[in-house]
Formats: C-alpha cells, sequence, structure tokens
C-alpha cells in the first residue's frame, strides 16, 4: 500500500504592515526579506504538499476572527503577540516569522 501525503497548511497572521507582506517602502525589512524567501524556498522545495498563507490584520481581519486560538492571543496580549504562525490549526510559534529551517521542519513532521 502507498502511503499517503497529507498537505500541511501553514497560516501567518501578520501584524499590522503597510503592505502585504511587509516588502514595500524606501527601507525594507530584512527580516521580512528573508522570510518571504523562506516562503517561496518552502513552496517550492514541498510543491504540491504544503499551503502557506499570511494574513494581514487590517486588510484580512475576519482571517483573524475566524481562529479562536489567534483571536484570544491578540485579547489577551495586543498586537504585540503578531506574528502568530499555525500549523494545521494548531499555533505553533508567536512573536517572531518562522525561519526556512522551522517552516521546512513543520512540513516534514506533518506530512505523513
Amino acid at each position: 500500500m502507498s502511503e499517503v501525503k497529507n498537505k500541511t497548511t501553514i497560516e501567518i497572521y501578520d501584524p499590522p504592515m503597510c503592505c502585504h507582506g511587509g516588502l514595500c517602502g524606501p527601507a525594507i525589512d530584512q527580516v521580512l526579506l528573508d522570510f518571504n524567501e523562506a516562503v517561496i524556498k518552502v513552496k517550492k522545495e514541498f510543491d504540491g504538499n504544503v499551503s502557506i498563507n499570511r494574513y494581514l490584520l487590517t486588510q484580512q481581519g475576519q482571517k483573524f476572527m475566524q481562529h479562536p486560538e489567534v483571536i484570544s492571543l491578540l485579547k489577551a496580549n495586543g498586537t504585540e503577540i503578531l506574528p502568530i504562525t499555525t500549523v494545521n490549526g494548531g499555533v505553533v510559534k508567536k512573536k517572531e516569522f518562522p525561519t526556512y529551517e522551522e517552516l521546512k521542519n513543520y512540513v516534514e513532521n506533518t506530512s505523513h
């Protein structure tokens, strides 16, 4: 019997930014640039086995409201808790964007 791979869903609930992804304006934050590159690399590496979505509080607030744990963390801590990363619905990281290695591990440890 062949092994069935489950698609890993990673969602990042971004802090308030001037634009989606934060890659705009005259001074681009290196952390955001590194994170964006990590997302692209993981999507390419695990093509078809991972879905990575980012939600911006000011533009996709409804997505925040639809996730009970995310909204609970926001109510308790304010926007300082952002970004929040979830994997298959569970919160795995707060206050920092995941690294490439962390994203890769999330996929490897959930898609089996």
